[in-house]
């Protein structure tokens, strides 16, 4: 990096070649903490377990009225496997919505 980066991104620090060395081990340690590798990598994924449940549950209603409108065992199979997936699924995303966060007051402790 030359002086004139620098100046375009003033937050930026350069690091000396023991500072560099100290930081890539401390980020081999974390990435070796597998609890926290989940949780920082879980900030990505928490979109997908709702659209999941949708997904599932509108699949889930439209394959249980065909199959009693049709009386198809096919379909009435499908729904009886696609079911409980869709409640295991929901289940999670509640179990989710009702943990207490990091930073809320039910978190803190007086």
């Amino acid at each position: 990096m030359n002086d004139w980066d620098m100046w375009e991104k003033p937050d930026e620090v350069r690091l000396s070649p023991r500072e560099q060395l100290a930081l890539l081990r401390m980020e081999a340690d974390l990435r070796q903490d597998r609890r926290f590798v989940r949780r920082m990598g879980a900030a990505r994924h928490r979109v997908w377990l709702p659209v999941a449940v949708l997904l599932l549950a509108l699949a889930s209603v439209f394959v249980a009225v065909m199959g009693i409108r049709t009386s198809d065992p096919a379909l009435l199979g499908c729904f009886a496997a696609l079911w409980p997936l869709t409640l295991f699924q929901a289940f999670r995303l509640l179990r989710r919505a009702a943990r207490p966060r990091p930073g809320s007051r039910a978190t803190r402790r007086r």
